[in-house]
């Protein structure tokens, strides 16, 4: 009878700890939100409204990976699902859906930061990359694009997230590799890699 009661108090823990974390995520989407709304991307001079658009576009993408990199306690980040989900294509805007370039017919799914810039991004008029970039076995940094909105411009802003991968979160890294071309960067322990979530936005 106690190991019951140790069992469902356990378990009434880890559900607290789950909506505790659903929570806060998504106090943080609507603290975006919020900020999004309350402020103008309409440019209002010339240097120094771009500058001030620049400033935004910033603070919004940080944002985005800030609240994509969260992770509640025993749980990966929405961004690191995203990455161990990567199936190495690279994914355009067709003006109504991100699809596979080598395939209309392969959309992207399951992907928190293709939702998060459907949701933010593309309603206003903001322009986005997404590049993942890692080192490889030799030491030099490589990189695919993950999704591709066109060349940006010159007030084009640049935010990164850095995400740590271990071998028990890749799983399968023949397969995984294979998919993405990220490689097991120290086969002689748990760390597999670091990658680096590369986001460009900038105004149409």
């Amino acid at each position: 009878m106690p190991g019951r009661m140790f069992c469902s108090n356990k378990e009434t823990d880890a559900q607290m700890h789950t909506l505790e974390a659903v929570m806060a995520a998504l106090i943080m989407i609507g603290v975006i939100v919020f900020a999004v709304e309350a402020t103008s991307l309409t440019p209002l001079t010339s240097s120094t409204a771009n500058a001030h658009i620049e400033a935004q576009l910033q603070t919004m993408g940080q944002d985005m990976l800030n609240v994509l990199s969260y992770a509640p306690y025993g749980h990966d980040s929405a961004l690191k699902n995203d990455i161990k989900n990567w199936d190495g294509r690279e994914y355009v805007w067709n003006g109504t859906a991100y699809q596979s370039r080598d395939s209309d017919s392969i959309p992207l799914a399951n992907s928190s930061l293709g939702d998060m810039l459907l949701f933010i991004a593309i309603p206003r008029g903001i322009a986005h990359n997404v590049h993942f970039t890692w080192i490889d076995t030799n030491g030099i940094t490589m990189g695919r694009p993950y999704i591709y909105n066109g060349d940006p411009s010159d007030n084009a802003v640049i935010i990164s997230k850095k995400v740590v991968l271990s071998d028990n979160e890749v799983g399968n890294s023949s397969s995984f590799v294979t998919n993405t071309g990220i490689p097991d960067a120290d086969i002689g322990s748990g760390f597999y890699n670091i990658v680096n979530v590369k986001m460009t936005l900038w105004r149409m």
